[in-house]
């Protein structure tokens, strides 16, 4: 098996609603771009590193218990990180990383954005958003 590194954009929402409001200015959005994020169907959610998640101005949601490769153990959930990833955008909590390790991204955005992982060739693809196959269905 191979790995899945890809590049994306992280924005804090709440700013991006400040400023639809213009309450602030847009040039004042916190938003990064992070390279060589880590594709991992081993995670849930969007995980960033603590420094990411400072530099953005995420709001802290809650503390919860996650299962790592290590064991039990704490961490923190921030909300309203708006991702940006092959031409498609969503909000989503994220958990912090400890340590200053490299973001990555789990099943949940990538099901929510219709983004599957394509390890032969070793990229993302896109499901498609209309006709029949759409990736978006109500049961």
């Amino acid at each position: 098996m191979g790995k899945v590194l890809t590049t994306l954009t992280v924005a804090n929402r709440a700013d991006q609603i400040l400023a639809a409001r213009q309450v602030i200015p847009p040039e004042q959005i916190r938003s990064i771009l992070l390279e060589n994020v880590l594709v991992d169907t081993g995670a849930t959610t969007l995980c960033l590193p603590s420094s990411a998640i400072a530099q953005l101005g995420l709001e802290l949601l809650k503390e919860v218990d996650v299962t790592t490769a290590t064991g039990l153990s704490k961490a923190r959930i921030f909300q309203d990180a708006k991702i940006s990833l092959l031409g498609r955008e969503g909000t989503f909590e994220c958990l912090e990383l400890p340590g200053g390790r490299d973001a990555l991204i789990g099943v949940i955005p990538l099901e929510a954005l219709g983004i599957e992982l394509d390890l032969r060739n070793q990229k993302l693809k896109l499901l498609p958003e209309e006709s029949i196959d759409t990736y978006l269905t109500i049961l």
